[in-house]
């Protein structure tokens, strides 16, 4: 990965050196620093503007090379467009675009003033520009041999000038803690499935040990006694063992019920029997997409001492096409005793999904129960790259997602469940088959997962559009977006700590 930017927090007050980052409203207003580095570059930021047709729109920006009368090798402008109107979603696209500019005038030491004429810029606002600045610095170089030259991977120094560097230091800490989770779920989601098997997933949960999570890692040999067939069945094609991680955060009040994630780990899907076309297979590493955003759910939490008692459960498999793989027309007894008939091997994850379900709610019976999964391509079909598709059992746990992805930026859109597409999966053969056939394909694998939740309250979140090759913004330029971490993040904070 490549070098995150330091960030340090210091008084507001007019730098000397390197870069400075200043930012200015849609009525060019300035704050007292910006405007005392305008007067002490004879004016410079309002000849700049003026010559550019500079007009503080959002997120625009103009630069200035060693503005006269100043020892700054040069200034960078942002502008705020309506402050008021800002999103916490806003700051986080502001601080990518700081950070876009800093890293493209290859600036080895910034200095950002943080006044925002009109703006709320509290504490937990800055701290999200401060966040847009760590997830638009990443990238993933993990397997790259040469760099243009060792000085430029060095992290650029980045001194964030508040009123009150105190508080937002505080708030800044909390958010690195989400942004890391983040950026761990770019980074597994980024990996090589030759790198990233079923083992070695789940020794990267493990170590979340560090930050106090409890992990368990189950066997094969331990699934095959709880009966997990459904899980196990979808692995038995691969030389690489499968696995259950367990994660557990008990930050919240014994008395608490814990509230459950779970995430599906496809290491690689090739298909299976049913296999895939050979163009974009390569994409497929990126199949355990939900179990990354748990895995990094998991840090976030950790790592900012929520106050709740939550649980990671991920499924981690392989699906390989050898001679002990799965077939069509395969039945199979699930955790649950539900029995499946297996229709098309590549219709995997809802198999892992459904076992792993099962355990956690018979484990732990939670108040409820989030998966997120890399499910359908039929959810790319009707909502792109933009928004993930939910559907749910419990209509006030929906809501709440929704409001936390309109609050992120990493949107949700509720799609229908009921018993007309239930019967889609009905089959004279067991008690459901694991494919509705080729209409409302999302419905009907969220339908096919309802039946492993019994009433426990239930969201499925298919991030087959948005955990992968979603559309590059301010604040990631990489294949993989994190999607889900800080989603999730917030609806914890907002509605389910003690």
């Amino acid at each position: 990965m490549a070098a995150l930017p330091t960030v340090t927090f210091s008084k507001l007050t007019m730098p000397t050196k390197g870069t400075a980052v200043v930012f200015v409203n849609d009525d060019l207003a300035k704050g007292t620093v910006t405007e005392e580095i305008n007067a002490t570059g004879n004016g410079s930021i309002d000849r700049a503007s003026s010559a550019a047709d500079f007009k503080g729109k959002a997120l625009s920006k103009m630069s200035v090379l060693t503005p006269a009368g100043t020892t700054l090798d040069s200034l960078i402008v942002i502008g705020l467009g309506a402050p008021a109107e800002m999103t916490e979603y806003d700051w986080l696209r502001l601080g990518g675009t700081v950070m876009s500019q800093i890293s493209a005038s290859k600036a080895k030491q910034a200095t950002i003033i943080g006044e925002f004429p009109g703006a709320d810029a509290t504490p937990e606002r800055l701290a999200d520009c401060v966040m847009g600045l760590r997830l638009a610095a990443y990238r993933f170089d993990t397997y790259k041999t040469k760099t243009k030259d060792d000085e430029a991977a060095k992290p650029v120094k980045v001194s964030f000038a508040v009123e009150d560097a105190a508080k937002v230091r505080k708030a800044a800490a909390a958010a690195n803690g989400v942004a890391d989770g983040v950026l761990l779920a770019r980074d597994l989601v980024n990996e090589p499935a030759n790198v990233l098997g079923p083992e070695e997933f789940a020794k990267r949960a493990v170590a979340l040990t560090e930050l106090g999570v409890e992990v368990e890692v189950l066997t094969e040999k331990e699934m095959a006694k709880l009966g997990m067939r459904a899980l196990l069945g979808v692995g038995q094609g691969s030389d690489r063992p499968s696995r259950l991680a367990i994660m557990k955060w008990n930050g919240g009040r014994k008395k608490d019920k814990p509230i459950a994630f779970v995430g599906k780990g496809v290491v690689f899907d090739t298909g299976g029997i049913s296999i895939k076309p050979a163009g974009g297979m390569e994409d497929m590493k990126g199949d355990m997409g939900g179990a990354a955003a748990v895995t990094g759910l998991m840090h976030a939490l950790a790592a900012r001492k929520a106050k709740a008692n939550v649980i990671g459960v991920i499924g981690l498999v392989e699906n390989m096409p050898d001679g002990r793989a799965q077939r069509p027309g395969d039945i199979v007894e699930s955790m649950s005793g539900q029995t499946i008939e297996i229709i098309n091997t590549d219709a995997e994850g809802r198999l892992v999904l459904a076992d792993a379900l099962t355990y956690t709610r018979q484990e732990f019976k939670p108040a409820f129960m989030i998966n997120l999964a890399t499910l359908t391509g039929a959810v790319l079909v009707a909502l792109g790259n933009h928004h993930a598709g939910i559907f749910s059992n419990d209509d006030e746990l929906s809501e709440r997602l929704t409001q936390s992805g309109l609050a992120t930026g990493e949107k949700v859109w509720r799609l229908p469940l009921s018993p007309d597409y239930d019967k889609m999966i009905d089959t004279k053969n067991a008690d459901m088959k694991n494919t509705g056939g080729r209409y409302a394909g999302s419905i009907t694998a969220a339908q096919f997962l309802q039946r492993f939740v019994e009433d426990t309250p239930w969201v499925h979140i298919d991030v087959a559009g948005t955990a992968m090759g979603s559309p590059q913004t301010e604040i990631n330029k990489s294949w993989s977006s994190g999607y889900g971490v800080r989603l999730l993040d917030r609806l914890v904070r907002d509605y389910y700590e003690a």
